[in-house]
């Protein structure tokens, strides 16, 4: 799975690299993120239309992580209704299936840009599991993660709510011994067939390995582990522990 991650590309700068339109807002609170948690707002890449019929561009949107369908309720004060799980991670096995996700695989498809994310390795031994958090990231480039997005709105009269859920596939290479989950990662060969919002989704790529080359892992400190942390110091190795000593 994928439950934290580190950006910290400023989005004008995200869309000149990738050749896209950037509509996020100068105004907006997308500033660097060494620990994006679950309902933070994060940088993505879609493909659409700006008029019928025109050839789709790439543009960087600001979406809610954590996919609200649209058939999702109102509570009282106007926003989704709280209740049921938390949808920030879709199973690439499960998307053209599953009636949160299918809809938004048929023709919402989106790119999560990340410099790395985290996961967690439970450790034996003792009664109480121990987790050691390792950070997953590529080797002087940044990550590229399918994504699904949806737009919600509670009435017509409001602006649409975006959200996203980041698809996720079986671990590969050295991650296996971490996690059994990790994100479906995307080469830039794939990305205009994944962000096509006129074809259909390629299952080929859903069942395909994720993009591991060069991806690199390393341990780092339990501070990731609160999401009031948030600076350059996450994503620094860990510091060697002591070592114990038994008093007889």
């Amino acid at each position: 799975m994928c439950g934290r991650f580190a950006v910290t590309i400023d989005p004008a700068l995200l869309a000149e690299r990738i050749d896209a339109v950037n509509e996020v807002p100068a105004d907006a609170d997308s500033g660097p993120s060494y620990n994006v948690a679950p309902t933070d707002t994060v940088a993505t890449v879609v493909s659409r239309h700006t008029d019928p019929g025109d050839v789709p561009t790439r543009r960087v949107r600001l979406m809610r992580w954590g996919l609200v369908p649209p058939w999702t309720k109102a509570g009282p004060d106007g926003a989704p209704a709280a209740g049921g799980p938390m949808l920030i991670n879709a199973r690439a096995d499960k998307v053209t299936t599953s009636p949160a996700y299918r809809s938004a695989a048929e023709r919402r498809r989106c790119l999560v840009p990340m410099d790395g994310f985290y996961e967690w390795r439970a450790e034996p031994g003792g009664s109480k599991v121990r987790k050691t958090p390792f950070y997953i990231h590529g080797d002087g480039v940044m990550l590229f993660a399918a994504g699904l997005w949806s737009a919600w709105r509670p009435d017509r009269r409001r602006d649409p709510l975006l959200s996203v859920t980041i698809v996720t596939t079986a671990a590969v290479g050295e991650l296996t011994g971490i996690h059994d989950r990790m994100p479906l990662l995307l080469p830039e060969t794939s990305w205009d067939s994944w962000l096509d919002p006129d074809a259909p989704v390629d299952t080929e790529l859903l069942a395909r390995p994720p993009e591991a080359r060069g991806v690199v892992l390393r341990e780092v400190s339990t501070l990731v582990n609160s999401v009031r942390n948030n600076g350059p110091e996450l994503i620094a190795e860990a510091a060697p522990q002591p070592e114990q000593t038994t008093l007889l």
